[in-house]
């Protein structure tokens, strides 16, 4: 598996996909290179045959992990044998007539208004740094539709109070600037204030942080969500993907225009904005049934 060093250069350099989505290709084609020395003794992944990888997505289909996740990781393997094409260190790809297996649609369901307002009006955030910061983190995912990876990578250079607006940095490293509610600016500056007062600060760039001066974690952002979230909802799943898109619901279901919220969110094309339509749907079917004269009738 001589090519994987400068498959990994290529993602990383070239595409400018983040450490997480290379290292996420990297751990899966090494899963796969593990399966052939151990079903076929041969680590040359290179020139392998449909037929053995074929036999890896049966191997993981009766280990009960999910289509969703096969797909992805037959995804990455694809990308790299693509590549390999392209140096031209083999000819015919094993996997371009291979066909995904099939998933179910994912409905996420997002918060409600009222559960939105009751936990930013009615919860009582205690008034110290971890308090300030949780607040400013539901507010911020809720007001802006940012993602997770997103929020914890902010920088203190990317916040403008003066003009009210955040530059984030997304995927692929493509920049866009968020405008900031009047509240989301409040909470900036409430948290700012505690935030100085810490004893140390290690990271002085990044703007959220621990109380030992450390940049926030991915599991602690999902924490607060789930702490918080609790006490004003009964859903099953609270994670800051279901604020992302409950931001892009409740904004398309106020009358948004579609390119707008597509700008907000940071995705490159309509399709992936329009995920989350199926809830706005729903309410202007509300709105035609109680409004049309025929239906009156």
């Amino acid at each position: 598996m001589s090519s994987l060093p400068a498959f990994i250069s290529y993602l990383a350099l070239e595409k400018n996909y983040s450490d997480h989505t290379v290292k996420a290709y990297k751990r899966d084609i090494e899963a796969f290179d593990a399966y052939c020395i151990k079903e076929y003794e041969t680590s040359s992944i290179d020139q392998v045959s449909y037929v053995q990888i074929r036999s890896w997505v049966v191997t993981l289909v009766n280990s009960e992990i999910s289509n969703r996740s096969i797909n992805r990781k037959v995804a990455s393997l694809k990308s790299y044998y693509k590549f390999l094409q392209r140096i031209e260190v083999i000819q015919n790809n094993p996997l371009a007539k291979h066909k995904a297996l099939k998933i179910s649609k994912k409905i996420e369901v997002p918060f409600s208004e009222l559960e939105m307002e009751n936990v930013l009006q009615q919860i009582t955030f205690e008034n110290n740094f971890d308090g300030l910061r949780d607040k400013l983190i539901i507010e911020l995912f809720y007001a802006t539709g940012i993602r997770r990876a997103e929020l914890i990578n902010l920088k203190l250079i990317d916040v403008d109070l003066n003009r009210n607006t955040i530059l984030v940095l997304g995927k692929r490293n493509k920049e866009r600037i968020v405008p900031l509610l009047h509240a989301t600016k409040l909470a900036f500056q409430e948290y700012f204030a505690e935030r100085k007062n810490l004893e140390v600060i290690i990271d002085e760039h990044h703007i959220f942080l621990l109380k030992s001066g450390l940049k926030i974690y991915e599991t602690l952002v999902y924490r607060v969500i789930n702490k918080y979230l609790s006490e004003v909802s009964s859903k099953v799943k609270k994670s800051p993907h279901i604020l992302r898109h409950t931001f892009a619901t409740h904004m398309l279901n106020k009358g948004a225009d579609l390119n707008s919220v597509k700008e907000l969110l940071g995705h490159s094309s309509l399709a992936s904005t329009q995920v989350y339509t199926h809830n706005s749907i729903a309410e202007l079917k509300k709105v035609h049934l109680a409004a049309h004269p025929r239906n009156k009738k």
